[in-house]
């Protein structure tokens, strides 16, 4: 049983969740929070060496509440226990699937999502779980170096729409390096300059918040596109 345990000081709130490896975290910042009707729920996870601290998922919880859509930026078990490692992937996916039905909650379309390790759990489990969409963050191609490892079959195997948003200096897979061959109704969106944080170097000729935007404006106009949100 899932419980409700506090305020941010931003207007969201943080709900726990029991699942078979631990306890996740969720923390809602809703579209009713921001004055506006909900119309979905987009589920973000985060990836392998940080939190929900990431700039695009702080980004995004801030730029959609008003839009009508509602994020919940969710915490492996892992993080929330303090670990630095995280662990296998079907742990992740467990995990996922266990605080599935929290984010099912509200009773409105939900979108899985997730930066890099993240988007990888969302694309593995999206269909099953009976997921709106799939949105993939800094999409995590291959490992650096490593062209060969492509871990493209999990795009192209979700049978969902999906939005890819990559930095166009991502070591883990440039906008360039992924399949033409992908589904049609698979988007891949660059996010100039910016590598797998999405961080812009001072010398580019595009601006950190500008970056960010390019991101946000992409998955706003991507999730108003999707057909029964």
């Amino acid at each position: 049983m899932s419980e409700i345990t506090e305020g941010t000081g931003t207007g969201a709130v943080r709900e726990t969740v029991p699942t078979p490896v631990g306890e996740a975290r969720v923390t809602w910042h809703t579209a009713e929070a921001a004055g506006a009707g909900a119309r979905a729920v987009l589920a973000l996870g985060h990836g392998a060496g940080g939190g929900i601290e990431a700039r695009d998922l702080v980004a995004l919880a801030a730029a959609l509440p008003p839009t009508g859509v509602s994020v919940a930026l969710v915490e492996q078990p892992w993080r929330v226990a303090g670990k630095k490692v995280a662990p296998a992937p079907r742990t992740l996916d467990a995990a996922w699937t266990a605080l599935w039905p929290a984010l099912l909650g509200p009773g409105l379309p939900v979108v899985a999502g997730g930066r890099s390790a993240g988007a990888r759990v969302a694309c593995r489990t999206g269909a099953e779980l009976g997921a709106h969409a799939v949105l993939a963050l800094s999409f995590p191609l291959h490992p650096p170096g490593k062209p060969e490892k492509s871990r493209a079959p999990e795009l192209t195997g979700t049978g969902l729409p999906v939005l890819v948003v990559q930095g166009g200096r991502d070591p883990f897979g440039r906008p360039d390096e992924f399949p033409s061959g992908l589904p049609g109704d698979t988007r891949v969106v660059e996010v100039p300059h910016g590598d797998h944080g999405f961080a812009v170097p001072k010398r580019a000729g595009i601006g950190q918040e500008e970056a960010l935007g390019v991101l946000t404006e992409a998955v706003r106009t991507w999730l108003e596109g999707l057909t029964g949100l």
